[in-house]
């Protein structure tokens, strides 16, 4: 039986799926990710500072003009819309088999593709708050503020994205729910992730159930753990496997 085949027979059989993504989700709609060969990670822009320290909680106390130029220019990709990788996901929450997606991505994109019980573990982009009065503001808020840092307009304070920076921890609600759903898994699909970056990465030791799959277009640490390894398109791979589900 072809890998394609047993994925998909895989997922039949099974009636509590979580999916645990990546930035390899995000790069099919277009999204550039951290660590590939054309990665933020690797760009020779106009920033003298590299993009770890620029995404930091120290660097935007400290120089939060700087981080917000980098920010709008790097993190938000207004024009970006759900792949099949999303719709896929999408249809298997619809089809009550898939019970959590886990996203390290702060895009949006699989809410935007109908996903309901989606775990953000390093925030999103669409959700904005004041530091001082905690007034919740919108992505076109960010994007349309007429200062490089956003203000808010009840008291002034700074906006600041609900994402995770660099020296931030995740937050703990979101984690504890994970690593719940993904206890209570019988199927754990990881796709688009290289698995290097923790404490996501760590995310696979809880997991008990029977059926681990990876799906990335590279090899993985965990690939000799796994039921079952495909080196392929995350969209094209699942979006595959659920035909005629």
């Amino acid at each position: 039986m072809d890998s394609y085949s047993l994925l998909r027979q895989t997922i039949e059989n099974s009636n509590n799926i979580v999916f645990l993504g990546g930035a390899g989700v995000s790069t099919e709609s277009n999204i550039p990710d951290f660590r590939s060969n054309d990665g933020l990670y690797t760009e020779k822009k106009k920033y003298k500072y590299p993009p770890e320290t620029m995404l930091s909680h120290s660097f935007f106390n400290k120089y939060p003009e700087a981080f917000f130029d980098y920010y709008k220019d790097n993190m938000i990709y207004k024009d970006a819309r759900p792949n099949l990788a999303h719709k896929a996901l999408a249809e298997l929450e619809k089809m009550g088999k898939l019970k959590a997606i886990i996203t390290q991505n702060i895009d949006g994109l699989h809410q935007e593709a109908g996903s309901e019980n989606v775990f953000e573990l390093h925030g999103s982009i669409h959700r904005n708050y004041c530091m001082e009065c905690n007034e919740s503001y919108d992505l076109d808020y960010i994007i349309n503020s007429e200062d490089i840092v956003p203000r808010c307009k009840k008291c002034g304070g700074i906006v600041k994205p609900d994402v995770v920076l660099y020296e931030e921890g995740l937050d703990e609600n979101t984690l504890r729910q994970s690593v719940q759903h993904i206890i209570n898994a019988d199927t754990f699909i990881v796709g688009g992730t290289s698995l290097v970056v923790y404490p996501a990465a760590g995310l696979l030791e809880y997991f008990r159930g029977p059926n681990l799959i990876l799906i990335n277009k590279d090899k993985t640490p965990y690939d000799n753990r796994a039921n079952l390894v495909i080196n392929d398109s995350i969209g094209k791979v699942l979006s595959e496997a659920i035909k005629g589900l």
